[in-house]
Parts: C-alpha cells; sequence; structure tokens
C-alpha cells in the first residue's frame, strides 16, 4: 500500500489535499499538523529535526508532501529567523529523514523566488527574489534539493480555496472591506492596482500533487522543479471587482496604481506551467467559478444556527 504523509494538513493547501486524497483507493494518508491538530492528525513540529526523524521511522511513508510554511511576507520580513526555521530547516528536516528510506518528498515553494521583471518565468529561469520570505523559500528549494535527489519542488502563485476564515487567503481577505465600501457613509476599499496575480484554486492544486503523487506510486516520479499556476491574470483591485460581483454588493473600489506595500513584492512572476502540462498533468477552474464555490461554501457553514 502507497503511504503519503501529509505535513501541514490543516492549512489552505493541506485541507485541499486531504480531500482530494480522500477519494484515491488503496493509498494510506497521513496527515500532520502543528497549531490546529484535528482527530485523525499526528501533532508534529516540522521545526523539530528529532521529531521529524521519529516521525518519518514510525510512518515509514513512500512519499512526504510538505505543505506547512511561513507564507506572510511581511511576518517573514519582521521575523527572518522564524521564516527560515520553518521555510528552511524543516525542509531540510523531512529530506534528511526522508533520504534514508527513499521516501520521496514534494516541498511546495512560490513565485515570490522571482522579481517579477521578465515575466512568464520557466523553472530554469534565474531566481532574485525581492523580500525575505522569497529568500526564505528559495533558500527551502535548495535545502531541499541539495539534501537529496528523490524530491520536487512545486511552485505556486497567489491561493485561494475553501477557507475556515476571510484571511487564509490574500484573496478572500479582501471580502471583508469590500463588503465595508459597500455600506453608506465608509470609505471606498483602496485596492492593489499595481502588480499582476494569478489568483490558483486549491483544489486544482491537490488535483496536481495526486497526479504528480500517483506517477510517483507508479515508480516514474517527477523530481527536480515544476511549477502550477492559475491562467488568468488580474490585480487585487480586478479580484476586488469580481469577488464583488460574486457577492452581489454594489463595491466602491479605488485603483492604487504605486506599489505601496511596506514589504518589497514582485509585479509580475507569472510561472510557467509547462513541464507538468507536457506530462498531462493539470486542471484550471475558471476564477469566477472557483470564488464563488468558496464563497458560498463559507457563508452557508456560517450561516448555520
Amino acid at each position: 500500500m502507497f503511504k503519503v504523509a501529509i505535513a501541514g494538513a490543516s492549512g489552505l493547501l493541506g485541507r485541499a489535499l486531504v480531500r482530494e486524497l480522500a477519494a484515491q483507493t488503496g493509498w494510506q494518508v497521513v496527515q500532520t499538523a502543528f497549531s490546529r491538530v484535528g482527530a485523525q492528525q499526528v501533532a508534529l513540529d516540522v521545526r523539530d529535526a528529532r521529531a521529524v526523524e521519529d516521525f518519518v521511522a514510525r510512518e515509514a511513508p513512500d512519499a512526504i508532501v510538505i505543505a506547512a510554511a511561513e507564507r506572510r511576507p511581511d511576518v517573514c520580513e519582521h521575523d527572518p529567523a522564524a521564516a527560515r526555521a520553518l521555510n528552511v530547516d524543516a525542509v531540510r528536516h523531512v529530506a534528511a529523514a526522508a533520504k534514508p528510506r527513499g521516501a520521496w518528498v514534494l516541498s511546495i515553494s512560490t513565485d515570490y523566488v522571482f522579481d517579477g521583471s521578465a515575466p512568464p518565468y520557466r523553472p530554469d529561469a534565474a531566481p532574485n527574489p525581492l523580500n525575505a520570505y522569497g529568500r526564505s523559500k528559495l533558500e527551502g528549494e535548495r535545502a531541499l534539493l541539495d539534501a537529496t535527489d528523490n524530491a520536487l519542488v512545486l511552485r505556486l502563485p497567489l491561493l485561494y480555496g475553501p477557507i475556515v476564515a476571510w484571511q487564509e487567503s490574500a484573496v478572500t481577505s479582501l471580502v471583508p472591506a469590500i463588503r465595508a465600501s459597500a455600506q453608506a457613509g465608509n470609505a471606498s476599499a483602496v485596492m492593489d492596482a499595481w502588480a499582476t496575480r494569478y489568483p490558483t484554486f486549491t483544489p486544482d492544486v491537490a488535483f496536481v500533487i495526486r497526479e504528480l503523487l500517483t506517477r510517483c506510486a507508479d515508480g516514474d516520479a517527477v523530481r527536480g522543479l515544476a511549477q502550477w499556476s492559475g491562467d488568468e491574470p488580474m490585480t487585487k483591485y480586478e479580484i476586488a471587482q469580481r469577488i464583488a460581483r460574486a457577492l452581489g454588493i454594489d463595491a466602491r473600489l479605488t485603483a492604487q496604481t504605486e506599489p505601496a506595500d511596506a514589504t518589497p513584492r514582485p509585479r509580475d512572476c507569472h510561472l510557467d506551467s509547462g513541464r507538468l502540462e507536457a506530462l498531462g498533468i493539470g486542471r484550471r477552474t475558471p476564477f469566477d467559478a472557483g470564488i464563488r464555490a468558496v464563497l458560498d461554501a463559507f457563508e452557508a457553514e456560517h450561516a448555520k444556527p
């Protein structure tokens, strides 16, 4: 029986992957979490090398997916040591524990390893991160691939999907401001119209990862660097407009046409997904359909008595 361990199963992407793999018969899935440990999950701090080693020795997974990360650029900028512990050291711990047992490791990285000046970016394009988050994720990529040759880095852009709170995604985190802007007497919501993003649906990423795990189970693992991205370019201002339409509200939005974030961010890091597409791997849900499903599900859940 093929056994998969998911580190960070309680997060936005981890939950989507758990749901995707639930339909995969004949596999065993071991979920780990740190801050939100559910009934079907194993408590594991991936920053603890001994704990990771003990977990891998005990569970003996055939594949490990590292979905745990510090993904908030502003947090990484203010506490780079903490970001490095999760985005670099934890990846190294997993790789070191997996290598002697022959387990394939998939680690999630980001489009922010690039500076956004010359898109689209192929996997072999020269990285040049602009902030501490991007630097920590790039260092994590190198830590993984230096530690084992039985591994894949999967770079992803801005993610959205089924949530437990608006703030889980930089896409859905816009909802409170969008709603407030539609209320009488409130100011308009200022939204970034400078940087181009490619919002990508977590159930689609989970589908991609399942396809990669299937190849691993069949003895044809994909290794090195790969990327997956939605293909609809939009600024956060345009994302907010689409969210407002999906919510059916008359939001008042103001476009911010110059970069305003305290932490530097790249302008356009469009990831080329050609390597996976050439393997017949991939799925893309149109943004309007994906965000409507997310909003409807969240509001239905929170409307329950």
